[in-house]
């Protein structure tokens, strides 16, 4: 299949807009490969430092420089449910890397937060910059340059990114992504919705609401719904740094531990020692990154990649617009319905033919670049088979199902839920924002109302709960961006918001914070930029003022009188409250140097 002409063409002007900057990042990434591995010119006492712990055998393979050094950077952490997997994964990796004559170390750990249970609280406004410090900790990890490759095990929201990052100052050494995989089914997303819900207007108590979140993240894996985080295994899958077929597979299970042995002899054998040296920095091209947003799209995906890719991408050298994701959006169908795009959660999807189906509907359409690296060696077109298990523990990959098992679930180029992805870029007097209509009926993709203005989540909700808010809205909640307060994501707005809006009134939300892929039902205008703490136009909505969002012509407009507009003063807030506390004092060089978020809200400059 021909590629369809706007992946072309945005791909090309992608690669022509990064043409010089990506040429600088290639030009670094080389020179540190050209000389070989750096661990094989370390001085002895260097040397020996970094085997000083290992057993006999690890130790004499290392002395001699012959066998390859494999590094494991992880996100492990026992609280996490996602992240509790990876325990036992550092004895799998090395008693596999052995296997091959090679030897492998945990070089660090990067932190790993969860958003689900920051939500709301003082901890969520180090959610965005967690990303950096993964980054940064990625680096120091692999800052002793004592290795050949590495394998990242990390999942959820702001780790993968994290990850890309940190591997991609490391450009030269080859990379493999491991999963864990999703919890299984528990409560049913939408069910644990409308008990969310319920308790927003005062019909449960907290002891149903808590059973009903128990009953739903109730083990190890990802949680169950389509946010950020599994966001994160299907971009990961689409762009090949996952072998195929392996993100969805449960946790502690033989087919999951046996990808992982898998993943970790894929990674020891695209090493600079052999002849199928494949740096990361290289792989991680143009036309990944478009197949990473044409998943993104596909799959009714998180918008916190709104940020996230940008800030990928320009790790590599390579500038992507919010233009570039919206004008893919354009011709990209809308394939899947996960939670909360639908009632299905990431086990059905997986069962329906998951990311096999996915990518084999999309290379058919011509949607995705099949001419691409991938770890497993082999082009895209790979990436429509799916592991089995031999007897013996061994893996083989069949060709996945031709077609969707579950069209509600699941559905193919010729029959989508929506001929577009949802994701859509507004521009208007406000200035720039992001909404994901995928989720949202029809009917609602345009919403004219006045404005209820708010400084934190907080504070809407008491107005509601107090009785105040009882027509047609839309609530503008700002000083949420990255330079006010790190930009934390507005989920506890959600369920009162819901309410009004099944009250029967029009309901939208304009607001420089973030809500990801678990933003639901109620239009949502979000990552606004300029935001309000650098004086942009969202600082100068007042009460009454009439706003329309349009999620269909693609603009957020203040319908005000011009010249009244144009000779308002901004308002002002005094943010000192976010500052301090919970480990924020610590943040305060980020939210001095971070970047809008159009360019990924990132503190590095790339």
């Amino acid at each position: 299949m021909t590629l369809q002409a706007r992946i072309g063409e945005v791909t090309a002007r992608i690669a022509a807009r990064s043409h010089d900057t990506r040429a600088r990042y290639l030009d670094r990434i080389s020179d540190a490969a050209e000389a070989g591995p750096r661990r094989m010119r370390l001085g002895c006492a260097n040397q020996a430092h970094g085997f000083a712990a290992c057993g006999p055998r690890d130790k004499a393979m290392l002395r001699e420089g012959e066998g390859a050094n494999l590094a494991i950077v992880t996100a492990y952490n026992d609280m996490l449910s996602a992240h509790q997997p990876y325990e036992t994964y550092p004895d799998l990796i090395r008693a596999a890397a052995r296997t091959v004559g090679a030897t492998a170390q945990v070089a660090g750990g990067v932190p790993a937060m969860c958003d689900g249970v920051t939500q709301g609280e003082a901890g969520m406004e180090l959610s965005l910059f967690s990303r950096e410090v993964i980054a940064l900790a990625t680096a120091v990890a692999l800052s002793h340059q004592t290795f050949d490759a590495v394998v990242y095990l990390g999942i959820c929201d702001k780790i993968v990114p994290g990850l890309i990052i940190g591997a991609l100052a490391f450009g030269h050494l080859p990379a493999v992504f491991i999963p864990a995989g999703p919890m299984t089914s528990g409560l049913s997303n939408d069910e644990k919705s409308r008990v969310r819900q319920l308790y927003a207007e005062g019909k449960v108590g907290r002891d149903a609401l808590l059973e009903a979140e128990a009953a739903s993240y109730h083990g190890p894996g990802t949680c169950t719904f389509y946010g950020t985080a599994n966001t994160n295994q299907m971009m990961m899958e689409i762009m090949g740094m996952h072998l195929p077929g392996s993100s969805f597979v449960n946790p502690n299970t033989p087919l999951r531990e046996a990808l992982t042995v898998e993943a970790t002899k894929r990674a020891l054998s695209v090493t600079a020692l052999g002849n199928h040296f494949t740096p990361v920095g290289r792989m991680l091209n143009e036309r990944v990154f478009v197949n990473g947003i044409v998943g993104l799209h596909a799959t009714g995906g998180s918008t916190n990649h709104t940020l996230h890719v940008v800030a990928m991408a320009a790790a590599a050298g390579i500038k992507l617009t919010w233009n570039d994701l919206s004008d893919l959006a354009e011709v990209v169908p809308l394939l899947t319905r996960v939670y909360p795009n639908g009632k299905a959660d990431v086990n059905h999807f997986h069962a329906a033919g998951g990311m096999s189906v996915v990518i084999r509907e999309l290379l058919s359409a011509g949607l995705l670049h099949r001419d691409v690296t991938t770890v497993f060696g082999e082009g895209l077109d790979s990436y429509t088979k799916e592991p089995t298990l031999d007897p013996d523990g061994t893996i083989t990959w069949r060709d996945g199902p031709a077609a969707s098992a579950d069209t509600a679930v699941l559905r193919g180029t010729a029959q989508p839920f929506h001929a577009t992805g949802g994701l859509k870029v507004l521009d208007g007097d406000l200035g720039r924002a992001i909404i994901k209509t995928s989720a949202i009926t029809q009917e609602r993709h345009v919403v004219e109302a006045p404005a209820r203005v708010f400084h934190s989540q907080e504070a809407l909700q008491a107005a509601f709960k107090a009785g105040e808010l009882t027509g047609d809205m839309v609530a503008v909640v700002r000083f949420q961006g990255p330079k006010a307060n790190g930009m934390p994501e507005l989920h506890k707005l959600m369920p009162p918001l819901g309410v009004l809006q099944d009250r029967g009134h029009k309901i939208a939300l304009v607001t420089d914070g973030r809500l990801s892929g678990a933003s639901g039902k109620v239009p949502a205008a979000i990552h606004v930029t300029p935001e309000a703490a650098e004086g942009g136009a969202i600082a100068k909505v007042r009460d009454g003022d009439r706003i329309r969002v349009d999620a269909v012509s693609g603009r957020i407009e203040i319908l005000v009188d011009g010249d009244e507009w144009l000779s308002r003063e901004t308002v002002t807030e005094d943010l000192s409250a976010n500052q301090f506390g919970v480990g924020r004092e610590l943040f305060a060089p980020f939210r001095a140097a971070v970047g809008p978020a159009d360019a990924g809200a990132t503190v590095f400059a790339f």
